[in-house]
């Protein structure tokens, strides 16, 4: 019997309409994943050092380029084949769960070897929960989170409703001056910005808009009435941004520029038939706004050792 961290060990019941017994493992005695393990049972929310019977197997979690986990047969350390779950996608990057802990973690001064005691798991399993996509059961996050001094609302990302940037900032960061050729990047070809115009009662107003890149000019659509066709004639500022709330950084780009209603037929159509979305708020938006910057600046926010 073979195992590793995140793994499951599963004990059959004795008597054939008894309950399984199950536990994450979060130690490892040997590297070789023979055992002891330190299993976290679901049960009782408790670990404990497990020496497995014949009446215990392994549940393989980790991934396989096969598509299927490997589940060992009771009382052997054979395997048989059964069907996986898809991956996530994007599977090299770290799940924000483990990003968020290990940001608290640094924040904190606190090193893995410390958080895992803290936390009853093994420090390689704190690192496999911070360095790839990883589904913690919620007692591993119970533990975790009181470890760090945090939620577990926190660690999964709750707030997504409240305004950006709540967190705490990075302990040494630093603020840089992006060029234009990253601007335009960062600007991509469509997304959500704010279109900073005077609205027709004269006083200022910033509007976040559905918006397209074509040709270099910044497009998007709105009504012969709403507050961002008073844009159409003026001089304009656009902002885009985004901010990782996991990891306190972040960017934002301004492009300042005159703008203009679209009124030839066919740039219309292609704009249209270009669109990558509908504007979400709805309702008749028929009438396309240009803006062609005459300056693109932006600034990003990094750890100071990056």
């Amino acid at each position: 019997m073979r195992a590793h961290l995140g793994d499951q060990l599963v004990v059959e019941s004795p008597t054939a309409d008894g309950a399984k017994r199950d536990g994450e493992i979060v130690g490892l005695h040997h590297e070789d994943g023979t055992p002891p393990y330190d299993v976290h049972w679901s049960d009782t929310d408790e670990v404990t050092l497990v020496f497995p019977g014949p009446d215990a197997h392994i549940r393989h979690l980790e991934y396989e380029q096969s598509g299927t986990t490997r589940e060992s047969q009771q009382g052997t350390g054979e395997a048989e084949a059964v069907p996986a779950a898809v991956p996530p996608t994007g599977a090299a990057r770290p799940g924000d769960i483990g990003r968020r802990a290990g940001v608290e973690r640094r924040r904190r001064g606190l090193s893995r070897e410390e958080t895992a005691r803290r936390a009853r798991m093994s420090p390689h399993y704190l690192a496999y929960l911070e360095e790839r996509p990883a589904n913690p059961t919620m007692a591993a996050l119970i533990r975790l989170a009181d470890a760090l001094g945090t939620t577990v609302t926190a660690l999964l990302g709750g707030g997504v409703d409240l305004p950006p940037g709540q967190g705490h900032a990075l302990l040494h960061p630093q603020l840089l001056d992006l060029g234009p050729d990253e601007c335009r990047t960062l600007l991509s070809t469509h997304g959500v910005g704010r279109v900073a115009v005077s609205a027709s009662d004269g006083r200022p107003a910033v509007v976040p808009v559905n918006y397209e890149v074509v040709d270099e000019a910044i497009v998007f659509r709105t009504a012969p009435g709403a507050v961002t066709a008073a844009a159409v004639d003026t001089e304009v500022a656009f902002e885009v941004d985004h901010v990782d709330e996991a990891l306190s950084q972040g960017w934002s780009v301004l492009a300042v520029g005159p703008a203009s209603v679209v009124t030839e037929p066919d740039a219309v159509r292609r704009l249209t038939q270009r669109a990558h979305t509908t504007p979400w708020p709805g309702g008749e938006r028929e009438m396309w706004v240009s803006i062609r910057p005459t300056s693109l600046t932006g600034r990003r926010i990094t750890p100071a050792d990056q």
